[in-house]
Parts: structure tokens; C-alpha cells; sequence
């Protein structure tokens, strides 16, 4: 049988290599873009319930509280600070307004408006808040981690506001110290009350939620 020629023996080996190197470079391609979808990807969303408290729990719109309405501290969009023929405004204790309308003062400057979600409430108000938290929550124990007593909640003496828009909040988180205006509650970062020794102090330390503060026990 006659031999085969060198380099014709040789052939396959050099087409079988390119063609190897080329189905390594298709399958690295293809892998990369696997991973590159996967990373980019965005990740699911969570449909666990957010540990902010309702708007529906601690602000209520006229037409929604039956007989209650803006007499009893129930507020219309965009009440601001300055409102004072609103009650929940003019109801206010006259040491905390002052200090909100100072701070809304300058805020303003920044193009920050203090609009109030709720002022002052009167028992009546704060006493249909606790039933529907109550009935949204399942218990007392856990609609007083978002809703005070009428005996006890800051709102009924004038003593606290929730601020309407997450820009007021931020705003009052890097100044409100200077004007004696803090948060209280790490679960209700609307929630500010007066504290005139953070002008000097900084404000004290949070409570987690209202459960926590001895106000709440008397």
C-alpha cells in the first residue's frame, strides 16, 4: 500500500485545531452572556409589607371619618405650618409652632414646604385611629406600636406633628436639632415633637416605637 504523504497526514491537524478553538470561544460567549444577564438582571421584588405604618392609619382625609372632620384636627392636602384657621394647626402648643415655622422658614429657602399629614386631634380623632389600627393589626399590643391612646398621644395635647412629604422629614434630619425639633420614633420618622434641649444636646436617642416611651404607660 503506498505510503500517505506527510503533509497530507498533517492536514487534519491543523483545520481540527482552529475548530476547536473556535467552539471553546462560542461556548465562553455563550456562558459570559448567560452571566451577564444574571447579573444584570434586576432582582425580584419583595412582596413583604413595608414596616412604615398606612397613611390610612395615621392620616385621614375628609369624607373617610365619618362625622369627624377638620374641627377635630383632620387635615386637607397641603396644610402647611402657616395655616393657623386650620385646627390642627392653630391648636398647636404655640412653643412647638413657633419652632416649625422658623425651621419652615429657612427650609423654604431650600424649596422645602412643611406640610402637615396631622397636628393637633382631638380624643375623638385619635380614638378612631387606635379602633382602625386595632382592626387593621389584629390586637392592641400591636396597633400601640403606631397609634396612642387619646390619654396619652402627643397629638391630642398639641405636642406633635407628622409631616406630610419625605423632603421635610430629610430636611428636619440634618436641622432640626438647631431649632429644638426631633424625631421620636424610628418606626414614624414623620413624627417630630419639641425638644428645646437639642438646641444645646442634639436630639435624645429614639425609641424604637411608642411601645417604648414611658408617656405611653401612664
Amino acid at each position: 500500500m503506498p505510503q500517505t504523504p506527510l503533509s497530507a497526514r498533517a492536514t487534519p491537524r491543523r483545520i481540527g485545531r482552529p475548530l476547536v478553538l473556535v467552539l471553546l470561544l462560542v461556548a465562553a460567549v455563550a456562558v459570559t452572556a448567560a452571566l451577564g444577564y444574571r447579573l444584570l438582571k434586576p432582582p425580584a421584588t419583595s412582596s413583604a409589607p413595608s414596616s412604615s405604618a398606612p397613611a390610612s392609619l395615621t392620616t385621614q382625609r375628609p369624607g373617610h371619618l365619618g362625622a369627624l372632620g377638620e374641627a377635630d384636627g383632620v387635615v386637607s392636602d397641603d396644610v402647611t405650618v402657616f395655616d393657623d384657621r386650620v385646627p390642627a394647626v392653630a391648636n398647636l402648643d404655640p412653643d412647638l409652632l413657633e419652632a416649625l415655622r422658623r425651621a419652615a422658614t429657612d427650609a423654604a429657602d431650600d424649596g422645602v414646604t412643611f406640610s402637615l399629614n396631622s397636628g393637633w386631634r382631638s380624643p375623638a380623632y385619635q380614638d378612631e385611629l387606635l379602633r382602625r389600627a386595632v382592626s387593621r393589626y389584629g390586637s392592641e399590643d400591636e396597633a400601640a406600636r403606631w397609634v396612642a391612646t387619646a390619654s396619652t398621644s402627643p397629638h391630642v395635647s398639641g405636642h406633635a406633628v407628622d409631616l406630610a412629604h419625605s423632603d421635610a422629614t430629610a430636611w428636619l434630619s440634618g436641622h432640626g436639632a438647631r431649632y429644638g425639633l426631633c424625631p421620636i420614633y424610628r418606626n414614624e420618622p414623620w413624627h417630630y415633637e419639641l425638644r428645646p434641649e437639642a438646641i444645646f444636646h442634639g436630639c435624645p436617642r429614639m425609641y424604637a416605637d411608642p411601645t417604648q416611651d414611658p408617656r405611653m404607660h401612664k
